[in-house]
């Protein structure tokens, strides 16, 4: 079945105008009853550990940083003048280098000079993505739960948010909902595979619906694969390499997550000409340009060995593992993902059947912190994943082995248990 997103409420007296921030709010759940903004639950969350000292599990963002290259590059970069505007497409290096990884890896052939634009992150590429087509009214499919900034600027722009559910515990959709939500309204397919926050990495024969849905209601795929090389036991497959695809696909990454450099915010696009020119043409109003340092270390990273981008995800697969195991210990059903660096385990064995809650109690309680999963759903697939919690796995593995042991206290937390 498919669901699109509530209505705001009005705003509470006091609080600011309003405006087309409030359907952003509310597309990214973060609207309390009252129509009130409200904080995050990573804000809140994080907060929550940073005062009771709890192992930050929730956020996901490394705790150590990329290739020190990289690093040097930037302040070479930086030394040497490179602190001006960069180019609105984006240094052309960088761009020469996103084309010549996409051939390397998929066999892709995006033009570096009109088939790739860099980004400030691959979040501003999905922004200028969705407000470079769509019109109010036009609906927009994504699966649940969503990464929030989907929801955020489908209703900035006014669009319609419809969702197919991804249910434990493969989080692979029903391929009849799937066709039953995609119609002739349907103006964007926004694809997030590997997916967050499930792990899932989508099944080639789901893929191959999503193109032919594609092409039978004349619609464009937005496909969001920054978690491309952190996979595990499976070969990530762009859509834009299965047939009939390329000419209506947009794909987007990032340094963010394969080179754990999250901060420098550099993402990139590639694709038809067309579908570029129209994201380059929206994304030159919203930053223009930013990261000219940045860029060149970012080309040169992504001409690394293979070797790099295999031991990366074996690393990371021993980090899943390890906290899969402690969340397994702690007495979770644990969902272990297939890619990204996030594990959704189930609380409901331990009786806990808000992990809302259960999350706000957690960082004082046991000290560690994750994120529950319904805050990434619309109202009903909120209810769906209500005992479901997200974890990173993207630590120190010393960080993990005590985050691990503190877990061990979670069963005390339970109903009748003694916390």
């Amino acid at each position: 079945m498919s669901h699109s997103s509530p209505m705001p409420a009005s705003p509470r007296s006091g609080a600011a105008p309003g405006g087309p921030w409030l359907r952003a709010a509310a597309g990214a759940n973060l609207l309390g009853p009252d129509g009130s903004p409200a904080a995050t639950i990573f804000e809140e969350i994080t907060a929550l550990a940073a005062r009771t000292g709890a192992i930050n599990l929730g956020q996901g963002f490394p705790d150590e940083d990329g290739p020190a290259m990289m690093a040097a590059l930037a302040r070479e970069g930086i030394a040497a003048g490179r602190n001006q505007y960069a180019p609105g497409s984006g240094l052309s290096e960088l761009r020469r280098a996103v084309a010549e990884h996409q051939r390397r890896f998929y066999a892709l052939a995006p033009d570096p000079d009109t088939g790739v634009v860099v980004t400030t992150g691959a979040t501003e590429a999905i922004a200028a993505a969705v407000l470079a087509f769509v019109e109010p009214g036009d609906e927009v499919l994504t699966f649940e739960p969503f990464y929030d900034s989907y929801g955020a600027m489908v209703a900035l722009a006014g669009g319609i948010h419809r969702t197919v559910p991804l249910r434990a515990p493969d989080f692979q959709p029903d391929l009849a909902e799937l066709r039953a939500a995609v119609t002739d309204r349907t103006r964007l397919i926004l694809l997030n595979n590997p997916h967050n926050p499930t792990g899932a990495v989508f099944g080639r024969e789901v893929l191959e619906e999503i193109v032919r849905l594609a092409h039978r209601h004349d619609c464009t795929v937005v496909s969001d694969e920054v978690y491309e090389h952190l996979t595990f036991g499976v070969r990530h497959l762009p859509v834009a390499t299965l047939d009939g695809a390329w000419e209506r696909t947009l794909t987007i990454s990032s340094a963010g997550k394969t080179f754990s450099y999250t901060g420098w915010k550099v993402g990139w696009a590639s694709g038809p000409a067309p579908l570029v020119t129209a994201l380059r043409t929206v994304k030159q109003f919203l930053s223009y340009s930013s990261g000219p340092a940045f860029q060149p270390a970012v080309a040169a990273a992504l001409a690394l060995p293979d070797g790099f981008y295999a031991g990366f995800a074996a690393a990371l697969e021993a980090k899943r593992d390890l906290l899969c195991a402690g969340l397994e210990a702690a007495g979770l059903e644990v969902f272990r993902p297939s890619g990204t660096y996030f594990a959704v385990a189930d609380t409901s064995p331990l009786g806990f059947a808000d992990a809302a809650a259960l999350a706000r109690a957690m960082p004082a309680a046991v000290g560690v912190a994750g994120i529950p999963v319904s805050v990434f759903c619309h109202p009903e697939g909120a209810g769906r994943t209500r005992s479901l919690l997200r974890f990173a796995f993207c630590k120190r593995e010393d960080v993990l082995r005590e985050a691990s042991a503190r877990l061990a206290a979670l069963p005390e937390l339970r109903p009748g248990g003694n916390p």
